[in-house]
Parts: C-alpha cells; structure tokens; sequence
C-alpha cells in the first residue's frame, strides 16, 4: 500500500505543471486490497480477492468544471498515460459547458496523514474462523475485509491520504418458514470471543422467531427499536434533513425545528465525530473537517451540514460537509435504559429489529414511512410472546425524537456500512436503542 501513496504522489506532482494558466485541478481516489467470502447454508459459495483502485479528475477553468474517472494501477508508468489523456479530454470538453456560478476552486493548503493496521482474518482462515459457529443452521452472508483508500491533492497545494484496514461480516439467520434475523459484526481487529457473542444474539432471537407470527392492528404500539433500527431512522436525516441547502429551499425534514415551530426531546444529542478514525476528515473539496461537531444538542439545532458550494451561494460559513452534505461519521449520544431493562421498560409493545424500504411520507414535516423487518417481537409483562407480521408505520421524528421519547439505552453500538457496490463502503453509525411510546404503525 506504500507503494500506491508514493505513486499517487509521484502522479500528482508531475500533473500540476501541466495545467494551463487559469486552470486548476482536483484529483480524488478510492482504492481497495479486498478479500471478499460469501457463504449460504453455512458452506462457502463465493470467495476471492480483487485490487481496485479508480482516480476521479476535476479541471476548473473560466467558470466552468468537467470530471473524468480513469483507473488506478498504482504503476507510474500505467497510470501516467491515462491521466494526460484524461486532462487533454477535459480540457477539449471544458469550453462547451456552460459556466457554474457556484463553482468551487480548490484554496487552501491543508495537508493530513491517516492510516490505521488491523488485525484482519487471513484468507485462508476466513471460512475457518466464521462457519463452525454456524454449523448446522440456514445462514447467508458476506464477510469482506482488506485495506481502502480515499486520498485527495489538488492544484492549490492540499494533499490528504487516508488508509484503514476493516472487515464486515454481514449475515442472517432463516428458521423454516424463512422467517430471518440479520446480524453484522465489523471492526479493525478481529476478536473470535466477540463474534461468538454477536452471534449467539443472533441465535437467541432466531429460536423464538420459529413461533407463529402474530398479526397486529394498526395503530400506536409502545415500542422498543434496537440499534440497527435506529441507525436506520438517522439515515434519513442525509436525504433532505441536516444539509443547509435542503433548508435553505424549504424541503428539509429539520426545517420546522430550525424556525422553532418544533422541538426535539433534550435527551438527542447528533454529532459528527471523526475521532474515531472511520472515513477520512477531508472532503471532495480537500477541506479538513473538525474532529467532532455537534449538529442537535438537547434537542437544538446547533449546525447543519454546509458544503462549499452551498457557502459560496448563501454567503455562509462551509461547516466542511461534502457536496451531497449527508452525515459521514454521525454519532447520536447514549441515554439512561439499561440493556437488562429494555423488556421490562417496554412492558407490553414492539420490539423492532430493522427497518427497510425508509422514504419521506412528508419530508417538510419530518413524517417517515416504512416497513419493519427481520426480527421483529410482540412483547406483554416484558416478557417476548411472539414475532409479529410485518408492519408498515407513518411517523413524524419530531413525535419519536420529540415528546413520544422514553430513554436511549445506556450502551451505543457501532452499525457498519456494508455495501460494496463498486468499492467496499467506509463507516457506519454509531447509535444506542431507544424506546418509544405511541409509535403509530398504518398497516
């Protein structure tokens, strides 16, 4: 991997005398070593590893930008051909563009450095170390774990580096009626007493999802939503809620709690922490983001996430977001339940999995549609009774996150972001349970 950062510096600084007076230059890059294994009915189906590296290029010039993606070998003498003819055909496709008025040119002269080891599977231990745990049950999954990069320069002189090496085992757990429960466990250090546990949770749910589903009526249900649920909720805050151009034009989620209209419960806490070392600080636009920025404090909203571009049309501070301005590392701050009370605390009510099929019923009001899914409980006197049918649910976050909150649980958990869908995702969220009352499910 040393190699790829001396030749994606060597390639960087024989670009920048190239360019033209006037013109200027982003270079962005994502890279893996990754080793994939991909199991059904607890045998191997799938296993290999691959190198992939890709480099997107960016040339500025009289208001007007135009982007290329060409491949990353880590060869000088590979790569280097590639690259000029990428700049040479931007540079024949910048003049029939129209001007950006928002355009954002590279400034500053930030430079950071960020690699974290693990301490991985080997491939060869792989099916080894995962399946025996799983010997006699109907389980699926994907374990893939490696070293990814994201790394950054452009022609003002700022140059970013990050490395990290991960895995991510992403599985479920069928009964024979197919009914499932899905389980994740993730990390830098793979630690066996760990997995063992992640999974004995997992199986413990599966036994009594093999009871007869009950059927609920719509309605409200106290509920109780487990960590992967919740991280499920807070994503939607990306998609037209946190960023300030979604704000700005009327559409966003947290607009009526930015005007005061609407409140949030004081027990919410969302802040972006990049202590952790999960995905790099640095954006698209090589600006280096704080270690930690809080977003809601006690139920206030104290920042939003504001890119460049968005500054540069509003005439605003950029809080160093990325372009899209969706959370990249959100951390939503634990509360008082216990993990040996949350049956107890529920009472009688939902005991809710995960979530799937999320989409803004009524985004200027923060409304929130869905599906439960997988493991997924009626619960009487706190004890579980039964898995439920699944049901669909419309619900305002400022009723779940507002006066319907009970409590956080006191432990966070780490949901990891598992897809890998051209180059294996970096981060996750890290989130606690929390319970609910009146949480109105419509079918």
């Amino acid at each position: 991997m040393q190699i790829w950062e001396n030749t994606f510096n060597q390639l960087m600084d024989a670009l920048m005398p190239q360019l033209a007076e006037g013109e200027a230059v982003t270079v962005g890059l994502v890279a893996e070593e990754s080793e994939f294994t991909r199991f059904n009915h607890a045998k191997v189906r799938q296993t290999g590893s691959i190198e992939n590296g890709s480099m997107s290029v960016t040339l500025m010039a009289d208001g007007r930008s135009a982007t290329e993606s060409i491949t990353f070998t880590g060869d000088k003498a590979s790569d280097w051909p590639l690259l000029m003819t990428a700049l040479h055909t931007l540079r024949d496709e910048l003049p029939q563009l129209p001007e950006d008025p928002y355009i954002v040119l590279p400034d500053g002269d930030d430079h950071s450095r960020e690699v974290y080891d693990g301490e991985l599977l080997g491939m060869s231990a792989i099916a080894p170390t995962i399946l025996p745990n799983m010997s006699g049950l109907d389980a699926v999954g994907l374990y893939a774990g490696g070293r990814c990069v994201r790394a950054y320069a452009d022609s003002a002189g700022q140059r970013h580096w990050f490395a990290t090496e991960t895995f991510t085992l992403d599985y479920s757990l069928f009964t024979e009626s197919g009914q499932a429960v899905k389980g994740t466990y993730a990390g830098r250090t793979w630690d066996d007493a760990a997995y063992t546990d992640n999974l004995a949770v997992a199986k413990t749910l599966l036994e009594q999802m093999s009871q007869t589903p009950k059927k609920l009526e719509r309605g409200q249900y106290r509920t109780y939503f487990a960590p992967a649920a919740v991280a499920d909720l807070m994503s939607m805050l990306s998609w037209g809620g946190i960023g300030e151009a979604s704000i700005r034009r009327g559409g966003s989620a947290l607009g009526p709690l930015q005007r005061g209209d609407k409140t949030l419960s004081d027990k919410i806490h969302l802040s972006e922490d990049f202590s952790q070392g999960q995905v790099p600080r640095f954006n698209q636009y090589g600006e280096l983001a704080p270690l930690t920025m809080p977003l809601i404090d006690g139920g206030q909203l104290k920042n939003t996430l504001v890119s460049a571009r968005t500054a540069k049309e509003y005439g605003i501070p950029s809080t160093f977001a990325e372009g899209g301005e969706y959370l990249r590392s959100p951390t939503l701050a634990s509360g008082t339940l216990a993990e040996a009370d949350i049956l107890a605390a529920l009472d009688t009510g939902l005991y809710v999995s995960n979530l799937h099929y999320l989409n803004w019923s009524d985004r200027p009001n923060g409304r929130i549609t869905g599906m439960t899914r997988y493991a997924c409980f009626w619960v009487e006197n706190g004890q579980i009774v039964a898995p439920i049918e699944n049901l669909r649910f419309d619900e305002s976050l400022y009723n779940f996150w507002g006066a319907n909150l009970i409590d956080l649980t006191q432990a966070t958990q780490f949901i990891p972001e598992v897809g890998s869908y051209g180059f294996r995702d970096l981060g996750g969220t890290l989130v606690p349970g929390m319970l609910v009352d009146n949480f109105a499910y419509t079918l």
